[in-house]
């Protein structure tokens, strides 16, 4: 058990590269299965719920030559299972990306329910319904679903609820299906975007990515391809947030400033300098901060994976400020460990009220979630004092190297390992 010991005060100062996006990352490594050849993926993020999804692949059948770092070769010709280790695949959220994907080659899929972060349920009807269009049938049998289909064939699909593992889904089932597969209110997030751009990359023919209205006209093959995943708009959201908290100057590259525009809106709200160039932000923050509203929405709205970090930015804000969560039941969990540092908090179900005070102080935290996580992190960056954050394994689930990365900074940040026997939970910060 490793836990993360930051001092804070220290502004966040130079330059810091994000890594891929490790939501388009999970999508894309099971769609290699579709593929008739070998799949070279680029910018791969180093990561372990990305490293969780190779592993799964991998006992499956497919065959993984690492290139470097971010860099891997994914030959699925030699998978012949259409099921995926129950232990491998249940800890991890994306592993139900396996059914569209096995669904797709196979016409037959049995993968666990998806883990993952537990702030709430994570049904998969959509993914179902959509299934079921396609011409499929499916049940769940102790923990598993099992899903299967004679021949799969496109159909109009309408979500009923914006749903961004639904829509991936159903993008990986029908790409090879027969004929045509129109998905309507269909989720726009980038990386819905950049799976629909490496599936056309092998020569699947998918239009309309990035709108409400996905088209995929269904092809017989796929062939090999390289491809860069798109940079983590979560990772960089995060970054932005770490140097408004502590009054940094940091140029955040590798991004796609178009992705962080609902984020960039809210830190300049509050007071935030956003400079933006092509493919990178210059943050900085020297005044007060200003208290504001935020709404969690389906993209392009604010996402809700920054919800936990821009509350911490709204705990040391002026003013009241008010967070609406519309996407998860019970993510204001993280919250619990912001009073323990002195941050004013109330909570109704999906609403907080948070009242803005001068600092944070430092106090034992864990982390929650993956996000709730960052948020801590973040926290301890700007609190008086020295935090501990425990439960650092829910971070490293999406954060490539946030120690050597915010080092460089100049955070005072660093991983120590604890002894099962001797959690330091109880202990006082110092």
């Amino acid at each position: 058990m490793d836990k993360f010991v930051i001092t804070g005060g220290h502004p966040l100062m130079g330059e810091v590269s994000i890594s891929g996006a490790k939501n388009a990352a999970i999508a894309i490594i099971p769609a290699t299965i579709l593929s008739d050849d070998v799949c070279r993926i680029e910018n791969i993020p180093d990561i372990t719920d990305v490293s969780a999804m190779i592993r799964i692949i991998a006992d499956m059948g497919a065959q993984i030559r690492t290139i470097n770092k971010t860099t891997i070769e994914i030959d699925p010709r030699p998978i012949r299972s259409h099921v995926a280790s129950y232990e491998l695949a249940r800890h991890i959220r994306g592993s139900y990306y396996l059914l569209g994907a096995l669904l797709g080659r196979f016409s037959h899929a049995v993968v666990s329910m998806p883990g993952g972060c537990d702030f709430g349920v994570r049904p998969i009807d959509q993914h179902l319904k959509g299934f079921a269009a396609l011409g499929a049938t499916y049940h769940l049998d102790g923990g598993m679903v099992d899903v299967r289909a004679e021949n799969l064939s496109g159909n109009n699909i309408y979500m009923d609820v914006v749903s961004v593992g639904a829509t991936v889904n159903i993008m990986l089932a029908a790409v090879k299906a027969r004929g045509l597969t129109v998905i309507e209110n269909a989720a726009k997030e980038p990386h819905i975007v950049d799976l629909a751009n490496f599936l056309n990359s092998m020569g699947a023919d998918i239009r309309g990515a990035g709108t409400d209205v996905i088209k995929i006209f269904g092809v017989e093959y796929l062939h090999g391809t390289t491809y860069s995943i798109i940079p983590d708009q979560i990772e960089a959201g995060t970054y932005m947030v770490a140097v408004a908290a502590t009054g940094g100057d940091v140029v955040i590259r590798n991004v796609i400033p178009k992705h962080l525009e609902s984020i960039s809106a809210k830190l300049i709200e509050m007071g935030v300098s956003i400079e933006e160039f092509d493919d990178a932000l210059h943050v900085t923050r020297t005044c007060d901060l200003h208290n504001c509203k935020i709404k969690t929405m389906p993209h392009p709205g604010f996402p809700t994976d920054m919800q936990p970090q821009i509350a911490v930015l709204l705990s040391i804000a002026k003013g009241t400020s008010i967070i609406n969560e519309s996407v998860w039941d019970n993510r204001f969990r993280y919250v619990e460990e912001l009073r323990r540092m002195g941050a004013q908090f109330s909570v109704d179900g999906k609403l907080a009220v948070v009242e803005g005070i001068d600092h944070l102080n430092a106090a034992p935290v864990k982390a929650t979630d993956l996000r709730a996580g960052a948020a801590m992190i973040i926290a301890a960056l700007c609190a008086h004092g020295t935090t501990n954050v425990e439960d650092i394994q829910h971070i490293e689930r999406g954060y490539e190297a946030v120690v050597e990365k915010l080092s460089a900074l100049g955070a005072e940040i660093r991983r120590v390992h604890v002894p099962d026997d001797n959690n330091s939970r109880g202990s006082q910060a110092v």
